[in-house]
């Protein structure tokens, strides 16, 4: 479906400031579609404006729709009898005075002109499907009389308000609870949502009849949550359209307060009201439990550092060297592993920003393996994010692959290695390239005795992924890769 920044730029000549006035009616004539029952459409005027392009379309959640299909796109052209026409020309209100017939169904068609900037903008042109109209009650004769107040200020330019904007999936709706608060501030009607929001809140009365700020405001402990810019009458008395959260320790709602004006004057406001005590408590739970996971990290890598000191402690109390090597490799592997666990403690997510990772590693590696300036070690490229579940196991390979790049390619002279992460697709590519020894002639990855390679094909195994160890050139040098599915 075409957007209605696309129908705008490909047919009409409205200047910046109609084209966003467009943009924020539609962002918010949800509240006219559900008062009135009717699927709405707008219609820009062509450049030639005997012709008129549908732009957006929406349809409303309170009753059942009149229009099957979708329309944006359509054009009409060069028809005086199109209501669309008549208002814009006449630029008043129009309406049909009998039901057209849409796919066998009676609907009753509205045209509301949109006065802005001393000129028509576009046209509203609402369909009413007269099949499934509701039996009048009072809710029902709520919604049409704050219809017919609302459809006046698009008329007119007034709504929407650009002072307020609504906040996607949190903004209540009309069905949600609908609150109507004359010019002296009482509650004229209140829908039985919107009361049943209240009673949660601890409302023990009616809200009809009273004064819709103070009855708000009694149930809030201190001033309640409202935006420290916007003392909570101000918003609560309809001066500009706001949305603000409301919370005390029973339960919490969303309020929408839309000011609303007949014939200019102000004529109380609309106050759109929705329960998010469940939203809010789900809410709580998960920060609960984010910030439990980010205890739980932390405390697995402060046992893994004692898990390493205890190694480094057995280290130094016995004799063997080749003992004193194995308990220095597992203690690095332990560290290695404790770096992601850390950085999960900080700010736990399903992804884990590597490249601090890695940077950490290689100087743990450098500091730990080497003598003060043999050997430099530097990251070229970036590993970006990388799945929490693959981290741990990317960080062992990362140190296994720099340490035997160290111990092995070097001896006691300098070299340089190079870790050269990058993605292609989904996939994850890793080099660690040295400038030291090349493999000897005869070497097989798979018939090596090495316990860090041994881990290295293990973990890449485990991920699904590729690992291979080849010389840079026939006489310096040794490149490992490792290449990793992340999806």
């Amino acid at each position: 479906m075409l957007t209605l920044a696309q129908v705008l730029d490909a047919h009409t000549d409205l200047a910046p400031g109609e084209r966003a006035w467009l943009g924020a009616l539609v962002a918010e004539w949800e509240i006219l579609a559900d008062l009135s029952f009717s699927d709405l459409i707008l219609w820009v005027p062509d450049v030639d404006d005997n012709v008129f392009w549908a732009a957006a379309q929406f349809r409303p959640t309170t009753g059942p729709t009149a229009l099957e299909d979708d329309v944006v796109g359509d054009v009409i052209a060069y028809d005086p009898e199109s209501l669309v026409t008549a208002a814009y020309m006449s630029r008043e209100i129009t309406e049909t005075s009998f039901n057209s017939v849409f796919a066998g169904i009676p609907v009753g068609v509205q045209a509301i002109p949109i006065i802005k900037f001393e000129r028509v903008v576009g046209v509203v042109e609402m369909h009413t499907n007269q099949m499934g109209v509701r039996a009048p009650g009072a809710l029902e004769d709520a919604y049409l009389e704050a219809a017919q107040i609302l459809s006046e200020m698009v008329w007119l330019g007034h709504f929407p308000l650009v002072d307020g904007r609504p906040v996607p999936g949190m903004s209540p709706r009309v069905g949600d609870g609908l609150i109507r608060v004359g010019s002296q501030g009482n509650v004229l009607y209140a829908s039985p949502n919107a009361v049943s929001a209240y009673r949660r809140m601890g409302l023990a009365g009616d809200l009809e009849g009273e004064n819709f700020a103070q009855v708000t405001a009694s149930m809030l402990p201190g001033k309640g949550r409202a935006p420290v810019e916007q003392p909570l009458a101000t918003i609560l008395a309809g001066r500009g359209s706001h949305e603000v959260e409301l919370e005390n320790p029973t339960a919490s709602i969303r309020l929408r307060v839309v000011p609303m004006l007949s014939s200019g004057k102000a004529s109380g406001v609309l106050v759109m009201c929705r329960d998010t005590t469940e939203v809010r408590s789900r809410e709580r739970q998960l920060v609960t439990k984010d910030a439990t996971i980010r205890e739980i990290h932390h405390r697995v890598k402060n046992n893994l550092q004692t898990v390493a000191a205890l190694l480094r402690l057995q280290a130094r109390r016995i004799d063997s060297v080749e003992a004193k090597l194995a308990l220095a490799d597992a203690t690095k592997r332990i560290g290695a592993i404790a770096v992601v666990h850390e950085i999960l403690s900080q700010a736990f997510d399903t992804t884990v920003e590597f490249d601090a990772v890695a940077d950490r590693l290689m100087a743990l590696v450098v500091e730990a393996g080497t003598t003060p300036d043999q050997v430099r070690m530097r990251r070229i490229g970036s590993f970006e994010r990388v799945p929490a579940e693959v981290a741990t196991s990317l960080a062992l390979i990362l140190t296994e692959l720099c340490q035997n790049a160290v111990e092995h390619g070097f001896g006691p002279r300098r070299g340089e290695v190079l870790v050269r992460p990058s993605h292609q697709g989904q996939r994850l590519v890793m080099e660690v390239v040295n400038d030291g020894e090349p493999l000897a002639s005869d070497f097989v990855l798979e018939q090596s005795r090495s316990l860090g390679l041994s881990i290295v094909r293990t973990l890449v195994g485990d991920l699904g992924g590729i690992f291979s160890l080849t010389s840079a050139d026939a006489d310096k040098g040794v490149i490992a890769r490792v290449e990793v599915p992340l999806g």
